[in-house]
């Protein structure tokens, strides 16, 4: 997992403070999860992408470079990488 900061209020501190039995951490995931939802992406079908896209040699960042959104990263995926690198010719 990847740790992220987020900006709270001091409300939202105070709160956490008291109830410190609260994960935060699943409380954003949770709100995460909703905002995917409103925006109609479906989580599992966001995973299974992000995991084709990284078995086929992308690291996180250069998936986050080249998409920016649902459609880009399935469209990443489906297109075959080009494996051999600029500049090298063929023996054809």
């Amino acid at each position: 997992m990847i740790t992220r900061s987020v900006t709270i209020e001091e409300i939202d501190d105070l709160y956490l403070m008291w109830n410190d039995h609260i994960n935060a951490s699943a409380l954003y995931r949770r709100a995460l999860r909703e905002e995917m939802d409103v925006r109609g992406i479906d989580p599992d079908e966001l995973r299974d992408l992000l995991d084709r896209a990284r078995e086929q040699g992308y690291t996180l960042e250069e998936i986050a470079e080249e998409t920016n959104r649902f459609d880009d990263l399935q469209s990443l995926v489906e297109e075959p990488r080009s494996c051999s690198p600029a500049g090298e010719a063929s023996n054809d």
